[in-house]
């Protein structure tokens, strides 16, 4: 009965082709031409579990070593957005329903856990795979053959670039990570920078690099969320957020915006780097209760659609997909040159999750149309900016 249903299920693919080892050894191929993967599932009672919720159970299955997987999890993000009409039909229903749970508020304590949860692990874990600039976003690269450091350095000048920086100005970064960006707007600006996040351990790291520099005369780092932050009535001249938005949930994006409209200054810019999906839907059911709980990815319409009612103005709109795919190939080749500390450390479950995570996101950065935007809107009007990018 088990395998019927997934013989059922399986048939329905009818755009590339791949492999199955049942749990009796007996192998099936379905699709037509050169398999792109071979998956062996080795117990049948997740069968059940599987075909009512692929996307939560296969990775789940994964991690716990019932599913194994022969070749790259990469060509099954392909596979599955290939055969993309199918699966959204067959998940339909179910994503509609799942879509009424986005909308929620989330308030300040649920999202201080919900980030602590990934990025709180250690300062240490992230440093195994990162860059030394401990950059956790989409790094921008000039070419293919830039290092990660090149390229997250890269990123850093580029976004800073289009915020037109003067000396004298005060700049917020809210989710500003390990820290670096404010302290290169310092360096090389000489503004007064400001940098907020709900991890401790990243507090902590951004803390140590201040005084390091001997830099606390021009930057400073809070352990708070943005909306306690508007509590204090400060304003800034500028305001970026690169990969936080992504945090916010749904139903707090117009509190997000509002929260950026009263902390920035009239006239001042502020730039938004967020994934962007194609159009509105649920998160992935896996990566929202083992990763990233809590989270909400935002189509570029949303974003946009919101600006107006907070006298926002459309300055300019740039598209990093590619960008995001390479930082992910980058930070996956790290981890797996550092898998034996993790493993050592973490053991083979978390190493399973870790893998399945950043090898799936680089292919959907490919593959599934999950992109990544700079978006650069002032408050209010401005009209002595630069004419070009």
């Amino acid at each position: 009965m088990e395998k019927k249903l997934l013989q059922q299920l399986f048939s329905h693919i009818n755009t590339g082709a791949f492999a199955v080892v049942f749990w009796d050894g007996s192998e099936e191929q379905y699709g037509e031409g050169q398999p792109f993967f071979k998956l062996i599932i080795r117990d049948k009672s997740i069968v059940g579990k599987l075909v009512k919720n692929p996307a939560l159970v296969f990775g789940e299955a994964y991690v716990d070593g019932l599913i194994e997987l022969e070749g790259d999890i990469a060509e099954v993000i392909r596979l599955i957005h290939l055969n993309k009409e199918f699966i959204e039909k067959y998940t339909g229903g179910k994503a509609v329903q799942r879509v009424a749970s986005l909308l929620r508020h989330v308030s300040i304590e649920k999202q201080k856990k919900d980030v602590r949860h990934h990025y709180d692990i250690s300062n240490d874990f992230f440093a195994l795979w990162l860059d030394p600039t401990m950059s956790y976003s989409c790094a921008y690269f000039r070419s293919p053959s830039d290092s990660l450091e090149e390229a997250q350095l890269q990123k850093i000048d580029h976004s800073l670039k289009k915020l037109h920086l003067k000396k004298g100005e005060t700049l917020l970064d809210i989710g500003s990570g390990w820290g670096w960006l404010i302290i290169k707007a310092a360096q090389r600006y000489g503004v007064k920078a400001t940098g907020i996040t709900v991890s401790k351990e990243q507090y902590e790291k951004t803390k140590q690099r201040i005084t390091d520099l001997q830099l606390d005369n021009l930057v400073e780092v809070l352990l708070m969320d943005y909306r306690e932050l508007l509590k204090t009535g400060r304003k800034f001249s500028k305001i970026i957020s690169i990969g936080m938005f992504e945090h916010v949930g749904r139903d707090n994006m117009p509190v997000y915006m509002k929260a950026v409209r009263d902390l920035l200054e009239q006239g001042g810019l502020s730039l938004l780097h967020t994934i962007t999906h194609p159009v509105e839907g649920p998160v992935n059911p896996w990566i929202e209760k083992y990763i990233f709980p809590g989270g909400y990815i935002p189509s570029l319409r949303e974003v946009i659609w919101l600006l107006p009612d907070y006298d926002f103005h459309l300055l300019d709109i740039e598209c990093l997909r590619m960008h995001y795919a390479m930082t992910l190939d980058r930070w996956a080749e790290g981890f797996e040159k550092n898998v034996h500390i993790v493993l050592e450390k973490y053991g083979e479950s978390f190493v399973r999750m870790w893998r399945m995570y950043l090898r799936s996101c680089a292919a959907s950065f490919r593959y599934s149309g999950l992109s990544v935007h700079q978006i650069l809107f002032s408050k209010g009007l401005v009209n002595d900016l630069p004419l070009t990018r």
